[in-house]
């Protein structure tokens, strides 16, 4: 998609996708039964049945999104995906729903793997461990001989880097067709993905609840040229997601073109701070006298 901004000419316009949808894989093995985790390795647990049904229902619905439930005729899709088995399952699934006209390419990407727990799970130490998490923090424990999800952030940020580098190079095309990247990884990853998109803080990383396997989020342009959840989803969903109501509405901000200072965001850091800001220089300049 072409997104012109105002008084830029169409030459110098940048080509965005239309959305960009995560999708968390299918229900597994070590989502059924926690043991299998100290039998087999994290990246080659499989898809249970119920979860390649998952995967194909959730193949027909991304499709009726990205085609408008057949309304549209210029798409195409493009996809990212972590190297685990049930991610590549779902994505074999998924995939069902798409013909090779429609795909103008496949990347597996090892930076949206899930989160290293440290190599085979024995059930009893890992519920000890995850108690741990509890107290310590979600976000910034670290499994022994695995990642935080600040070390998942990282990566997840490197590959944010590289996407924009496809974006720009790889995947231009006819800007009169609708680009829809989609990116089958993990439920923490894709947390991690918006997280870094759109800027949130620890601490509202923290209330973010996990996807459902095969759910999927859709980051769509909004008017202002600027991606958002608002777009397709409700905010009823976003709640259920564990969006705040200043989150949501700077989604809608986003979704909408009202670009708003984002108060919510500074208020986190400078509650503390008097709402004239003349008070502040004043109680400034009266410490730099005493101080000179």
């Amino acid at each position: 998609m072409l997104v012109n901004h105002q008084n830029v000419p169409e030459t110098q316009q940048k080509f965005l996708p239309k959305r960009i949808i995560l999708v968390r894989h299918g229900e597994s093995a070590g989502n059924l039964d926690g043991s299998a985790y100290a039998t087999t390795p994290d990246y080659k647990i499989p898809l249970t049945e119920d979860g390649i049904q998952q995967a194909k229902l959730a193949g027909t619905q991304i499709r009726n999104v990205v085609s408008d439930s057949g309304k549209l005729k210029n798409w195409k899709v493009c996809f990212y995906v972590s190297p685990y088995e049930r991610t590549r399952s779902t994505l074999r699934e998924i995939g069902r729903s798409f013909g090779r006209n429609r795909v103008i390419g496949v990347k597996e990407e090892c930076r949206i793997r899930e989160q290293d727990f440290g190599n085979f799970q024995i059930a009893e130490r890992m519920n000890i461990i995850k108690q741990t998490r509890e107290r310590f923090g979600r976000f910034f424990y670290r499994f022994p001989e695995g990642e935080s999800a600040a070390d998942v952030f990282d990566r997840v940020s490197s590959f944010l880097e590289s996407l924009w580098r496809d974006i720009d190079t790889r995947l231009h095309y006819e800007p009169s067709e609708d680009l829809n990247i989609i990116i089958v990884s993990h439920g923490l990853a894709s947390r991690v993905f918006l997280m870094k998109w759109f800027k949130w803080t620890v601490e509202q990383f923290e209330y973010l609840n996990n996807f459902n396997n095969c759910e999927f989020r859709v980051m769509q342009l909004g008017d202002s040229g600027e991606y958002s959840l608002a777009v397709h989803h409700s905010d009823e969903e976003m709640l259920e997601w564990g969006l705040s109501a200043e989150m949501i509405h700077d989604q809608k901000c986003r979704a909408s073109g009202v670009i708003e200072k984002s108060q919510w965001y500074m208020d986190s850091f400078f509650d503390h701070l008097d709402s004239d800001s003349e008070d502040g220089d004043k109680e400034y300049r009266a410490t730099e006298n005493t101080n000179s």
